[in-house]
């Protein structure tokens, strides 16, 4: 999960290096560093914590040059601590790394054996150390590097460069992403798009087995055999403009507040304004021959996908499965012929995510993944893609990028159902008026949020919160937990609201506060019935709620949140904004690190 930039060229490296840093830190922040080389040699800043920390190292002490490598990182092995801090490396090499090297054990006795001296404890050191002694041993640093990665096993993105090679880095992937970009008579590398958009919009992907030879005119890719292979470069469509804060104190609130475009640009992507018909992207293979769907996602992508699931079901009339991407290949689940693996995701790089593809694709089942990041791994190695058009996204904690994903998977549900007769073009035309709705209504809740923002000062005091939600709305009630959990640090549950009485209904007292998501519909009445349960037992009970369903639960609810009224249809998808909202605002009083929680990486890149 950890970040990596490289630069070759003629201008000063370190703060190239350092600006693109702060574009990767949603990928890691417990460390960071840069190191570059002087006069042919490697000199290295590093910090512990926040990449705030590094800078302030660099402007005290400078690094010059115009060839460097710089990280930041999500702790594996190791602790936090500038010692275990990227970059690695020796007088000969220095580098960085993101993934695990599964057999350090192993190469560490080794490489120790032979004389190789360790000031680390992480898996990191174990490649440096493994290139420097082939260096010593009289190898160039292209062969001491090919026959390092040969002995590696694991999952790894690297960038290597070596003192008295000032214009040479040599790059190489295996299971975690790395990009190449081009620029004029110098050359970038970065773990993903976004870090290199300011610097450049040629960019070249590798693949895994892939390492590269950079130098300031440009890059040779090989396969891990030697054999050069070609990796074109195409023009990115990301850019730098679009990851500013603005005026908003944090990304998660720019990005709360980018919930209605995210949604609109979705729909507008997808349905059809004068026909009121879903028109998906050309996709490969006839959405009617599939009479069943597998789903596999991590994360709020996964709450995402549980909604899904009951669209696919409800509307298309396919039986569908749902796994958690961590648990899915461990289960070994047969798939059938006439399966259609979905996978969803924000980064499109999760390593769960991307093993999960792996194991349906040697299924022989075709995928299709809904992704925010059209450039990532995922979407290079599935067979389809479906773009959430949420644009880029920072905080750690998913906000548009999960409304955008619920938007995909309404729009393929009917897709899906009108493929195969299961619904009628008159249906599919309410519904879909239904989801274009949706903007507004979401645009009316985030112009009247105070009631949102008062209700934030009762949750913050609270150590335990239980979410309820039946149906699709369960998924918001789990959406709800999680982002409680992730930025406030309050524990926090979402359950089907039919089993509080199997269990969690005994935690419930005065100082328990019980969050229902309750829209009108058809699952009103026995939501509302568990709302009373809870009442019943002294909890204070919050519901989210329409004017219709708020007006029911008069009497019952300690306090109602009232929402736009719209079809029960897209009810999660609006739903989930005032919960995020809630979670952003109690973060915000209890003083957390809004954007970049403890512990937490956006874009988890190894298991």
């Amino acid at each position: 999960m950890c970040g990596i930039v490289g630069v070759i060229g003629s201008r000063p490296a370190a703060p190239l290096i350092l600006e693109s840093l702060f574009r990767l830190e949603y990928r890691g922040y417990d460390s960071a560093g840069i190191a570059t080389l002087v006069n042919g040699s490697i000199d290295r800043r590093r910090a512990e914590g926040k990449l705030g920390n590094l800078a302030a190292d660099l402007a005290r002490e400078p690094l010059a040059g115009t060839t460097g490598i710089g990280h930041t990182r999500w702790a594996t092995h190791g602790a936090p601590t500038k010692n275990n801090a990227h970059p690695h490396g020796t007088a000969r090499v220095s580098l960085v790394h993101n993934g695990i090297i599964e057999n350090h054990a192993i190469l560490r006795a080794e490489l120790e054996a032979a004389g190789q001296v360790f000031s680390s404890e992480t898996d990191t050191e174990t490649v440096a150390q493994l290139v420097d002694l082939n260096l010593r041993r009289g190898m160039t640093p292209i062969v001491a590097a090919g026959s390092a990665l040969r002995r590696l096993e694991g999952a790894y993105a690297l960038a290597m460069i070596f003192a008295g090679h000032p214009e040479l880095m040599i790059v190489a992937q295996h299971g975690a992403p790395l990009a190449v970009g081009f620029g004029n008579d110098e050359m970038f590398i970065g773990s993903d798009g976004l870090a290199l958009a300011p610097l450049t919009r040629q960019i070249a992907y590798l693949k895994d087995g892939d390492w590269a030879v950079v130098d300031r005119k440009g890059a040779k890719f090989y396969a891990m055999d030697g054999a050069e292979v070609v990796r074109e470069a195409k023009l990115t469509r990301l850019t730098g403009a679009a990851i500013g804060k603005g005026n908003y104190r944090h990304f998660m609130e720019k990005e709360l507040h980018e919930h209605p475009a995210a949604i609109g640009d979705t729909l507008h992507r997808m349905i059809s304004p004068s026909t009121r018909a879903v028109m998906l992207p050309h996709l490969p293979f006839d959405l009617a021959s599939f009479s069943r769907v597998s789903l596999t996602a991590c994360g709020g992508a996964y709450f995402a996908a549980l909604a899904g699931r009951h669209w696919i079901e409800e509307f298309a009339r396919i039986p569908a499965d749902i796994d958690v991407a961590s648990e899915f290949r461990y289960r070994n689940p047969p798939l059938s012929a006439g399966t259609l693996g979905l996978l969803v995701s924000q980064s499109g790089e999760t390593a769960d995510a991307l093993a999960a593809l792996k194991y349906i694709r040697e299924q022989h089942v075709p995928v299709l993944s809904i992704l925010n990041v059209p450039e990532s791994t995922m979407a290079r190695e599935s067979d389809a893609v479906l773009d959430t058009v949420a644009g880029p996204e920072i905080a750690v904690a998913s906000t548009k990028a999960f409304t955008a994903q619920l938007t995909v998977l309404a729009c393929l549900a009917l897709a899906m159902g009108r493929a195969n007769g299961a619904i009628g073009a008159e249906q599919e035309a309410r519904m879909t008026d239904a989801l274009l709705q949706v903007p507004s209504a979401a645009a009316m809740i985030l112009d009247n949020a105070a009631e949102i923002k008062k209700l934030a000062a009762r949750i913050a005091s609270a150590r335990d919160v239980l979410y309820l939600g039946r149906g699709t709305c369960y998924a918001i009630a789990l959406e709800g937990a999680l982002k409680l959990k992730e930025i406030c640090y309050i524990h926090a549950e979402g359950y089907a609201a039919g089993e509080m009485k199997h269990g969690p209904i005994a935690l419930i007292d005065a100082n328990v506060p019980v969050i229902a998501i309750v829209p009108s519909g058809p699952m009103f009445e026995k939501t509302a019935s568990n709302v009373q349960e809870a009442a019943a037992r002294g909890g204070q009970v919050i519901v989210f709620s329409d004017a219709e369903g708020a007006a029911k639960l008069k009497g019952i609810a300690s306090e109602t949140i009232i929402l736009p009224t719209v079809d029960p249809f897209v009810a999660p998808i609006l739903y989930a904004i005032p919960v995020q909202m809630l979670a952003y605002h109690v973060a915000v009083l209890k003083g957390t690190d809004v954007d970049q929680p403890r512990n937490l990486a956006k874009s988890v890149t190894v298991e």
